[in-house]
């Protein structure tokens, strides 16, 4: 696999994780995980830089390019 799926793959069970946590009345570790991401998110969006994606590149190699 590549980094940009293996990113993609982390950020759903993080957010997977997330939900199980204030489903099970875990409202504040949820709430935690969940600004996490969205910081992340946002300090993509702004940098156009992800740390996660950034340690994925340097040890799984970057995705092929599709035509």
């Amino acid at each position: 696999m590549c980094a940009e799926k293996i990113q993609r793959f982390l950020m759903a069970i993080v957010l997977t994780v997330a939900l199980f946590l204030f489903a099970s009345n875990q409202i504040l570790y949820g709430m935690i995980i969940q600004t996490l991401v969205i910081v992340m998110v946002i300090i993509w969006a702004i940098f156009d830089f992800c740390p996660s994606l950034w340690v994925f590149k340097k040890v799984f190699g970057k995705c092929p390019q599709k035509d």
